[in-house]
């Protein structure tokens, strides 16, 4: 499944929903965002319909309202993104050298234990440390 980066304003609708980890009213998120900056209410509501025809959001009513939650969490999203960025590269193995070589140390620890736990081996690899 190809993973299309999600616009500015799905976005920052994506980002509060995960946050709050609970379906929430288009309301509850337009006065969310007004905090930072001004933005309609229509034009949330649309974007937030977008997201639920594109299978980002489900949806069910309460009362006159929806209520939206994610379908798949950040991770899931930041994973594919990740997934399609690789998929674009002529030389995969070239494209993960590079990327290892600028991530930090602490990401590369969780990267060393996320490559352990797919293999299901408990041991740290030479360089590595023990999650």
């Amino acid at each position: 499944m190809h993973v299309r980066r999600l616009g500015e304003l799905e976005a920052e609708i994506m980002d509060r929903l995960w946050a709050w980890q609970r379906p929430a009213t288009v309301r509850e998120v337009v006065d969310d965002i007004n905090r930072g900056r001004r933005v309609a209410y229509t034009t949330v509501m649309t974007v937030a319909d977008i997201l639920h025809r594109k299978g980002w959001l489900r949806r069910e009513k309460a009362g006159r309202a929806w209520l939206y939650e994610p379908v798949r969490s950040r991770e899931e999203y930041t994973a594919g993104l990740m997934r399609d960025a690789l998929g674009d590269s002529q030389d995969r193995p070239a494209a993960l050298l590079r990327f290892v070589e600028v991530i930090s140390d602490e990401d590369m620890d969780a990267l060393d234990a996320a490559l352990r736990a797919a293999r299901g081996d408990q041991e740290p690899h030479p360089g590595g440390s023990a999650a």
